[in-house]
């Protein structure tokens, strides 16, 4: 069952990704997926958002290392080939890209997987913080090509501030 993101937020996709349910896409725990139209050796480069409300004072180099140590459980390696922070004192992020070999579908997969996490502050709370993680899942070899759908894709997120709407544009 997907879950729900801590705070609603508004995207647009870029040209050609389409939406799925996440359970139908293989990514339970994800409020959000985006597949891309055209599948690499059988694997279809994919954008996942979730998150989560963190009452904790963790920084978000610890939750982005959280997020390798998970993926490591279930994959055959998982290598961080770069990380930085982003943004602002007020709209705090950061990026990471990591090298991943997985099976997929049954094959060994080089894999890579560029993440952005926001923090966003509860604008009734500001002691209340979420962490929105965007995720962008590829091929090695196509990953290239779609990383530039995935920075614009990151560009659109924003808070969605009509109370009346839903996670996703």
């Amino acid at each position: 069952m997907p879950t729900t993101l801590p705070v609603p937020i508004e995207f647009e996709l870029p040209e050609g990704w389409h939406a799925a349910p996440p359970d139908e896409a293989g990514a339970p725990g994800a409020a959000f997926v985006a597949l891309h139209p055209h599948p690499d050796a059988g694997f279809t480069a994919n954008i996942t958002i979730d998150g989560e409300f963190r009452p904790d004072a963790a920084a978000l180099p610890e939750i982005a290392q959280e997020s390798v140590e998970r993926l490591r459980q279930t994959a055959m390696s998982v290598e961080i080939t770069g990380r930085r922070e982003i943004g602002s004192a007020e709209a705090p992020g950061l990026t990471q890209t990591l090298a991943v070999s997985a099976v997929v579908g049954g094959l060994l997969r080089d894999l890579v997987q560029s993440q952005v996490y926001l923090s966003m502050l509860d604008v009734a709370d500001p002691r209340k913080r979420s962490v929105i993680r965007l995720v962008l899942t590829a091929t090695a070899s196509q990953h290239p090509t779609v990383l530039d759908d995935f920075r614009d894709f990151v560009r659109t997120v924003r808070p969605d501030t009509d109370t009346g709407a839903g996670a996703a544009s």
